[in-house]
């Protein structure tokens, strides 16, 4: 007797939530926004990275929090969905939305590097450690005015977190982001290690660790 659960009428939904969590991951703010603002296309502005802080090199600060909001808000979106469907869904769409925002199909896979929008998918899916990883990139990034620093440990402490709060299931998916963020921040990484990397600076970021 062929195993219902893995039929394709179980599976199906599965595939639609990632799916559409992905198409809603991978709408590029940063691109659209600094576009209708007249700035431009943001891919040929400092680093060409679709996140906030690549569009606070701009010098709009405005552009660059509405792009920071709304990058965390489709992660968070796409999570508040599927959870009316379960945990396994909104994990799955977490995943999604996070892959789209770092490969979106529109730009030729080439987009961000998934920070603001992992923020929101956690706040989404665990408040306590959305929060920690909010605490985590702000005390990081005070102290030592790395925004890509800050991003990467705050990151590496999401999957601890997720397993005292909520369990392995969570605590697999905080791994798999972590992964992936420290791939996409590589030569951010190289940077640290050599001393170049740029650090914060309130008057527009001359930092290349973007969200």
């Amino acid at each position: 007797m062929p195993d219902p659960m893995g039929s394709f009428a179980y599976t199906w939904p599965f595939y639609a939530g990632f799916a559409l969590a992905y198409l809603l991951g991978s709408i590029p703010f940063g691109l659209v926004l600094t576009r209708l603002a007249g700035l431009g296309d943001i891919r040929s502005i400092g680093s060409g990275n679709i996140g906030a802080t690549n569009v606070l090199r701009t010098g709009n600060k405005k552009l660059a929090a509405a792009t920071l909001i709304l990058d965390g808000a489709k992660g968070a979106v796409a999570v508040l969905i599927a959870w009316q469907f379960g945990p396994d869904m909104a994990v799955l769409a977490a995943a999604g939305a996070i892959l789209g925002h770092c490969f979106p199909v529109w730009l030729r896979f080439k987009g961000g590097k998934g920070v603001a929008t992992t923020v929101g998918t956690w706040l989404a899916l665990s408040w306590p450690v959305g929060l920690i990883v909010c605490a985590s990139w702000l005390v990081v990034a005070a102290v030592t005015r790395y925004s890509s620093l800050a991003a990467l440990i705050a990151l590496a402490l999401a999957p601890v977190a997720a397993w005292h709060f909520e369990g392995p299931q969570f605590a697999e998916l905080g791994a798999f982001i972590a992964v992936l963020v420290w791939i996409r921040h590589h030569e951010n990484i190289r940077r640290l290690l050599r001393g170049q990397e740029g650090r914060i600076s309130f008057g527009g970021s001359k930092n290349k660790g973007e969200t």
